[in-house]
């Protein structure tokens, strides 16, 4: 769920995984991961990745809560 909602972001905001990746100091590999969901982020990777989106953590964490 979070991958997705990642994901979703990403693609609002007009980035590449290459740029949110350099913006959040993690590798595109990564990024890939978190969108697939075969990885979960730390809450710290978890801010900086929302940071380089444009988005606040909690907006995300939001949108994944509503959908239960």
């Amino acid at each position: 769920m979070i991958g997705k909602e990642l994901q979703k972001a990403r693609r609002v905001a007009g980035l590449t995984q290459e740029q949110v990746a350099a913006k959040a100091r993690v590798t595109r590999e990564y990024v890939s991961h978190l969108e697939r969901g075969a990885y979960e982020p730390t809450v710290g990777v978890f801010i900086r990745i929302c940071s380089a989106l444009g988005t606040k953590a909690w907006v995300l964490l939001r949108r994944i809560e509503e959908q239960r």
